[in-house]
């Protein structure tokens, strides 16, 4: 019966924790073997959960749930992960098991708020960097912000500029809630040149390189909040181009797992 991931130290009274299990360890703890690890695994930051699960179940190829929020299948025989996280402690709970055991790849998708007057609704947010106020990353990255991949970005850069795709690079502002969001903090951030803010990328880009993984960030802009627009009072014509932007970046992330780099 699986009912812990701490283990006890043989000979000694202490246990080894989550933080410092091995990839046996989490291999046992996620009840899978080594052959069942994805190569990739794409992390979508969304409240809603049912309809991506469904989505990624049906488009995979010999899926299995490997927790209630993560489906794992092969696509043209490569073995990818799709995990519904919302926030960074639902980020974290994915990243750090699975590339402790051996997911290379990690693809931070979702959601972010405009807090620069340079974006479109139909942009592909490209994430470079992100400001750590998660409340998770800085545990995992020493500095204020952590870096994406840089190979994978100029691969995301290429695949958008061969398709025609409109795109954005910059940094986002990871926090811990939408809800603590106030207006002096937006101006503030903008000011500083963050294009964004989201609550899970700097969670899966800290963890992912502290475990020496690639990762990058992919985002739709839900809401163009430096504007003064919020996701409760946006048009039809916005959630239309919402939804061909999450296309798009489900391709580039299909693509982006496949291990094409520039």
């Amino acid at each position: 019966m699986l009912y812990s991931t701490a283990f006890l130290i043989k000979g000694g009274i202490g246990m080894t924790l989550y933080r410092d299990m091995s990839r046996l360890e989490w291999l046992k703890a996620l009840q899978m073997d080594q052959s069942s690890i994805p190569e990739a695994m794409i992390c979508h930051g969304e409240w809603e959960h049912e309809e991506n699960l469904t989505y990624w179940q049906d488009f995979l190829q010999n899926t299995q749930f490997a927790k209630w929020n993560t489906v794992i299948g092969l696509l043209d025989n490569l073995s990818i992960g799709f995990s519904n996280v919302y926030g960074s402690s639902a980020a974290a709970n994915i990243v750090h098991p699975f590339a402790a055991a051996g997911t290379n790849m990690f693809i931070q998708t979702g959601y972010f708020g405009g807090l620069s007057h340079d974006l479109n609704y139909d942009d592909i947010f490209i994430v470079n960097g992100a400001l750590m106020l998660d409340g998770v990353s800085t545990h995992y990255h020493q500095g204020s912000v952590v870096e994406a991949d840089a190979e994978l970005v100029q691969a995301a850069i290429t695949y958008c500029e061969t398709h025609g795709y409109p795109y954005k690079v910059g940094s986002v502002v990871s926090v811990s809630s939408l809800y603590i969001e106030t207006e002096e903090m937006l101006q503030e951030w903008s000011s500083k040149g963050y294009l964004g803010v989201d609550m899970e990328t700097a969670t899966t880009l800290a963890i992912a390189k502290s475990f020496h993984k690639d990762a990058i960030g992919l985002l739709t802009m839900s809401d163009y909040i430096v504007k003064g627009e919020t996701f409760y009072h946006r048009g039809e014509e916005e959630w239309a181009i919402e939804a061909i932007v999450d296309n798009r970046i489900r391709e580039l992330a299909i693509y982006l797992s496949k291990g094409k780099k520039a």
